[in-house]
């Protein structure tokens, strides 16, 4: 098999990290040069990386999500951001409206922009022999982390990416069944068994960190009004009104 096909299908998350590992800045910049070489639409590369190694700011970040410990125990974090101040400076240059906050599809573009980076950046350190942990938890602590992290206007958190030697094996974890996620041609109707098989395929799996059937975690989450305190943040940034 293609050893870049080989890897990608058998990506593992990985949370527990070796706390002492130095990454080498060779692989550090490798990392975010392929991030940056990542697609965008329109070429127009709506997004900005910060790399977060001062270990204050990390501990700080745990702090707010205590979930997540390897923000600090990872050998560095990268916090991707949807990032629309750099046109928004164009704009201004070139005396043009910016009406980026009369609609969802800037939102949607800087988003994807900068998820199409951290995946990038994730199969880049994986490449290397690293693991990764995504965290998009960062999210609900956006308006603290734009005041720790001096973030302008226009500009919001994606994710953030650990990255660091594992030091726990993970076992590849099992997906949706294929029927229900891939279809051809139009969107083809699949019958709830493959979901409530999904649940089976899960609990035989035994994640320990998994306490509900994928199907009652997200009836649950979903059962919820969405994060309220995002909304008001993007309003601040200028992104929606």
């Amino acid at each position: 098999m293609n050893e870049t096909i080989e890897l990608l299908q058998n990506h593992r998350t990985y949370r527990q990290f070796d706390p002492q590992h130095q990454l080498p800045k060779e692989q550090l910049q490798a990392i975010l040069a392929a991030a940056r070489q990542a697609p965008s639409w329109m070429n127009g590369q709506a997004y900005s990386i910060i790399v977060i190694d001062d270990m204050a700011i990390r501990e700080q970040l745990v702090a707010w999500n205590p979930g997540n410990p390897h923000i600090a125990a990872s050998s560095v974090f990268l916090l991707f951001l949807a990032d629309l101040q750099r046109t928004k400076q164009v704009a201004d240059v070139k005396g043009t409206p910016y009406l980026v906050d009369e609609g969802y599809q800037p939102l949607l573009i800087a988003t994807t922009d900068a998820s199409i980076a951290l995946q990038t950046a994730s199969i880049a350190a994986e490449s290397l022999g690293l693991g990764t942990v995504i965290s998009g938890s960062v999210r609900k602590d956006s308006q603290k982390i734009a005041k720790l992290l001096d973030l302008p206007a226009y500009v919001y958190p994606v994710a953030g990416l650990s990255i660091g030697k594992p030091i726990v094996d993970m076992k590849v974890k099992p997906r949706i069944p294929e029927a229900a996620v891939i279809h051809y041609n139009s969107y083809q109707p699949y019958p709830y068994d493959l979901i409530a098989a999904y649940d089976q395929t899960m609990t035989a799996f035994g994640e320990a960190r998994e306490t509900k059937t994928w199907s009652d975690k997200f009836a649950g989450f979903y059962s919820y009004t969405p994060d309220q305190g995002f909304d008001h943040f993007l309003k601040e940034q200028h992104l929606t009104k």
